[in-house]
């Protein structure tokens, strides 16, 4: 099941993506309006399921679509997390996850156009798949950790390299407005299948600059879930991206930096396709 926030009116609802368009979360399950994270909290994603293989409602009509989970507690990025972006970066692979934070203000939909920060002349892409937990998680094992997700989805890790590495922590680079593009859905794992065999690929203007799957990870989806539930309690709704692979624009020679009118395409036969235009 594919899991969606869409606009309406004001406010934003939860809905389902099907090949028809998009169905009504809470429609289908005879209630108020309900968001994705309540949905998750609330343990009614198998009921939601179920109300869908029954449905004969039809869909919203020009339904657009949101970040699909618009109100985390935590945005938790890794980095260093592919063996293939590690030894292109000259780093050994890290014997911990290396771990930042963004914020709700970074979350952008499928389709948005980002305006490039002020304040940076080195903007970078990083093709990414995020997890979204689907319980709440403290000192979790490695072994039980997959029964904590909730569903997976793309995410573009925008990156300002120049804010990025002016301070020891790389926070100031990753902050800025509409930097963590993600969906188009949140694909429930039933959907997705093994976590380690994700594939995905990265197009700039039509050109291929990155492309791996989640087998390449030093630090697998499990070992994620159990690591950062041993550091920090994790709740329903929290979004983990787990890094990106080799190609990134700052490593190459010439350097790629971003600029008006790019267009960035990542997909996955599993996790759809999310595109980014640069402004």
């Amino acid at each position: 099941m594919k899991l969606v926030t869409y606009r309406v009116g004001n406010g934003h609802r939860a809905g389902v993506l099907t090949d028809g368009g998009v169905l009504d979360a809470a429609d289908l399950l005879g209630t108020e309006a309900i968001s994705v994270r309540e949905l998750i909290a609330g343990e009614r994603v198998p009921e939601l399921a179920e109300r869908v293989e029954a449905a004969t409602a039809e869909p919203v009509s020009d339904a657009e679509l949101l970040a699909p989970l618009p109100d985390p507690d935590k945005i938790v990025c890794i980095g260093l997390n592919y063996r293939s972006h590690a030894a292109e970066a000259g780093i050994d692979p890290p014997e911990h996850p290396t771990f930042f934070a963004k914020f709700r203000n970074a979350l952008a939909p499928p389709g948005a156009t980002v305006p490039l920060p002020a304040a940076s002349e080195k903007v970078d892409y990083e093709a990414e798949v995020a997890f979204v937990i689907g319980r709440r998680s403290k000192d979790v094992d490695a072994d039980q950790a997959l029964d904590a997700i909730a569903g997976y989805m793309l995410l573009n890790d925008l990156s300002a390299r120049d804010l990025q590495f002016a301070t020891p922590q790389w926070m100031p680079g990753k902050v800025f407005d509409s930097s963590a593009p993600c969906g188009p859905a949140l694909v429930t794992p039933d959907e997705v299948g093994a976590p380690d065999s994700i594939s995905f690929t990265l197009d700039l203007n039509g050109e291929r600059m990155q492309g791996a799957s989640t087998a390449d990870l030093i630090f697998s989806v499990a070992e994620l879930v159990a690591r950062l539930s041993h550091w920090m309690t994790l709740e329903p709704g929290d979004i983990v991206s787990t890094g990106t692979p080799s190609g990134v624009g700052s490593v190459r020679e010439p350097r790629v930096w971003l600029k008006p009118g790019d267009e960035i395409v990542i997909s996955s036969p599993t996790l759809g396709e999310l595109r980014t235009q640069i402004a």
